[in-house]
């Protein structure tokens, strides 16, 4: 994906679509003396620096891009699982319970059956790459505690736009992963 590329230099993409918003900057947040602490002891628990403008520019637009990963993956397993899902159920219900032959219902049922359960499995699987990569749960992580750090920032008077950086939190797979922050580092971006 291009997105930083298409982008102003201060911008990121709040959302999967092509709102642009701009960076607050981290002199802004940091203006405000409990919003400063907060950074101070994420930046400990998460080993990165929440005001520092290049690194948590970056950080959003990687978000950006995991989430759109996360939104492919699951379109692209998704809606054939429920259209199969729903043709299956529709078919039964309207032709297959009628059939005479109770061995042609139950092979019918078995076929559905497997097939369903098989694009289940890749739905599965594809939310579990998405979601259990550890070097992606370090970002989700990295980028729950920024939107906590604005959104503190924002309560205690400082100019931070309402709904800054305009995406909602990850309530789960944001879990901080140390060993995997280490490969990182050592290994490149983790994420394309």
């Amino acid at each position: 994906m291009s997105d930083s590329t298409e982008l102003g230099e201060w911008e990121f993409v709040g959302r999967r679509g092509s709102e642009t918003a701009r960076l607050v900057p981290g002199e802004v947040i940091a203006a405000v003396p409990a919003a400063k602490a907060f950074a101070e002891q994420s930046e400990k628990e998460l080993r990165f620096d929440f005001l520092d403008d290049r690194a948590v520019l970056r950080m959003l637009r990687r978000r950006h891009q995991d989430e759109v990963a996360m939104f492919n993956a699951g379109f692209k397993t998704g809606v054939p699982l429920s259209f199969v899902g729903f043709g299956a159920a529709v078919y039964w219900g309207g032709v297959v319970q009628f059939w005479e032959s109770s061995a042609a219902r139950l092979a019918y049922a078995g076929v559905a059956v497997a097939v369903v359960l098989a694009l289940l499995a890749a739905f599965v699987r594809a939310a579990a790459v998405q979601w259990g990569d550890p070097v992606r749960q370090n970002l989700r992580a990295r980028a729950k505690a920024y939107r906590e750090l604005a959104h503190l920032a924002r309560r205690e008077g400082a100019d931070i736009p309402a709904h800054y950086p305009h995406y909602g939190p990850y309530p789960f797979a944001a879990t901080f992963r140390p060993e995997a922050d280490e490969a990182e580092t050592v290994e490149g971006e983790g994420l394309s």
